[in-house]
């Protein structure tokens, strides 16, 4: 029977006595699971960043944009012809039972003025129904309401970026800012949402009314024009079904014959989102398996030493064998030292891995996440690659004749 105790008391000797070869066979392991938890923490902070920016943007969300113009054969592109309205708007919330909220946009970039401040930033003409269809709530004063809407009135939130800019530690609501010349009075202020996907801020913007906006502020090239519209779904399973549902209204609203194409074009954002959220795992599997690489390297480094390491010991292996130890308990004592020098190259390179993230996430700027399962998984296979790769040292070691290992100089 293998005494194990014993046999590992001998593999730590060992592994004490030749501290300088133990700490270099160790070294490689310990680069790859560093390496491994920080491309790991990296890739999955990236994709829960990724996760979070999306988020903000709002749920089960489908955005109707404008058709595209044709000029000498050059088709322009989506919105580069406005055919849509106010009333189609209206028609999608009534009439599509899928669709939980519609908030028609009417955007325009200008000049808002308080006191001494001034800032430029994006004015939104909408609807209430935004703060559903976004998933955006009011952090002090409130919403404007249908009947600002109904009366165009001039009335707006502020997004927290404007909001700081030009009032700073005051409190907006009930002030009275103006946009471009025009008197507003500011009726709440919008929770933050911070950047976009796209690294755009959206909390540098400032909701009106549509009605407001087409009438007094923007201006429209024929009644009740509208730039896009925001659509959300019922829930994530009717987004598909909200827009077949919206284009065949669209189609019948404007009166396009069946060979005549779409004015309009549906993107559904929720399908985009899943898309690059799905490239960013991949991304995420990606640099682990890179990483990965370098653990493997560390394990035919640990082959290579522990061969050697056999060669070395010749003598020592005869004289086991000569007093009674087994092919098994060689091979078990190689396999040990094998084992444990993984294990400790693991052990220093989980701790080496979650500082270097920390320090990337501090000096890079970069978002970072450590999950325990990938300190888990780390650790597990740097003693999985020790006892592959010492296997078969561990199995030449056990090989060895005694009486010719004896006579080994």
């Amino acid at each position: 029977m293998i005494d194990l105790e014993s046999t590992l008391r001998i593999a730590i000797r060992t592994i004490r006595i030749n501290k300088m070869r133990s700490i270099l066979t160790s070294l490689g392991i310990i680069i790859g699971v560093s390496s491994v938890i920080i491309m790991l923490a990296i890739g999955m902070g990236a994709q829960r960043s990724m996760a979070e920016n999306m988020a903000k943007m709002g749920s089960n969300l489908l955005m109707v944009v404008s058709g595209s113009t044709t000029s000498g054969g050059i088709r322009m592109g989506a919105g580069s012809k406005q055919t849509l309205t106010y009333s189609d708007a209206l028609d999608i919330q009534k009439k599509c039972p899928s669709v939980l909220a519609v908030a028609p946009y009417l955007s325009g970039t200008k000049q808002v003025v308080f006191g001494n401040q001034n800032w430029s930033t994006g004015i939104q003409g909408t609807t209430p129904n935004v703060m559903i269809v976004r998933d955006w709530g009011v952090e002090y004063g409130r919403s404007f309401s249908d009947e600002d809407v109904s009366n165009s009135t001039k009335v707006c939130l502020l997004g927290q970026t404007v909001a700081e800019n030009l009032f700073g530690d005051l409190d907006p609501v009930g002030k009275t800012v103006r946009i471009e010349g025009m008197p507003f009075t500011v009726v709440g202020v919008l929770e933050s949402k911070g950047q976009s996907g796209m690294g755009q801020d959206q909390d540098d913007t400032i909701m009106i009314p549509i009605t407001t906006a087409q009438k007094k502020l923007i201006g429209v090239d024929f009644p009740g024009m509208v730039r896009h519209i925001m659509v959300k779904a019922v829930d994530e399973n009717a987004v598909y079904t909200a827009q077949d549902e919206i284009k065949e209204l669209l189609r019948e609203r404007h009166r396009l014959g069946s060979k005549q194409e779409d004015d309009f074009t549906i993107r559904n954002l929720t399908q985009m989102m899943e898309t690059a959220k799905e490239s960013a795992k991949i991304m995420a599997i990606l640099l682990g398996s890179i990483a990965s690489v370098s653990l493997l390297v560390g394990g035919i480094g640990i082959m290579n030493i522990m061969l050697v390491s056999v060669t070395e010991r010749t003598k020592e292996i005869g004289i086991r064998m000569a007093i009674g130890a087994k092919a098994s308990d060689i091979r078990i004592q190689f396999l040990l030292e094998s084992l444990l020098l993984s294990l400790m190259g693991g052990t220093v390179g989980v701790v080496l891995g979650i500082l270097l993230a920390k320090f990337v996430e501090a000096f890079f700027d970069l978002p970072v996440y450590i999950a325990w399962w990938s300190l888990l998984l780390s650790f597990g296979f740097s003693g999985l690659v020790g006892v592959t790769f010492g296997y078969y040292p561990a199995y030449r070691a056990s090989l060895l004749d005694p009486i010719e290992a004896l006579r080994y100089e």
